[in-house]
């Protein structure tokens, strides 16, 4: 970081991770910038492309890397017997949230004490199976942070649609 930045780095830093930014580009099917700002700003309210130009530069930056190179080799598979069991009794307890919570860390101990009461061991497997099922990947950053910014009704819609087959049925054309 020193070298990189002639001893001046950089104090602006995102607020969200790029990362994370590539999970919410793949899981909203977001192609413009304004779409994904809609998100970030219900996650940093007041945040905006003029006043973090660093994220708004992420954002530009998550659309091209996601075309170019994660769309084409995204693999997503159907959720096991066990999993659905998990993915339903997530939902379950996203519905109970306030819809308008972004407590990525509240968020996260809900997806942790779901992974534990299914018996997922190591835990890990779990989460691998969210991220196949719903983003074609294995593994990826925070589910709960990811939550929080997608929001906890639009990741619901987004488990539901897992279940039910419809990314498998996006990749199969």
């Amino acid at each position: 970081m020193w070298h990189i930045h002639s001893g001046n780095p950089p104090t602006n830093v995102s607020p969200i991770s790029f990362a994370l930014l590539m999970n919410l580009v793949s899981a909203a099917n977001a192609e413009t910038k304004d779409q994904l700002w809609g998100f970030i700003r219900k996650y940093a309210p007041g945040a905006t492309p003029e006043s973090a130009p660093f994220l708004d530069k992420l954002t530009g930056y998550a659309l091209r890397y996601f075309n170019d190179f994660v769309k084409p080799t995204k693999v997503f598979r159907a959720a096991t017997e066990k999993e659905r069991a998990a993915f339903e009794a997530l939902i379950a307890r996203f519905d109970a949230l306030p819809a308008d919570i972004a407590d990525g860390e509240l968020i996260q101990n809900e997806v942790y004490a779901v992974g534990k009461e299914h018996g997922f061991e190591p835990l890990r497997d779990w989460f691998k199976a969210l991220y196949e099922v719903l983003f074609g990947v294995e593994s990826g950053p925070r589910f709960g942070q990811f939550a929080a910014i997608f929001g906890v009704r639009e990741t619901s819609a987004l488990l539901r649609k897992g279940l039910e087959g419809a990314f498998l049925a996006a990749t199969e054309t």
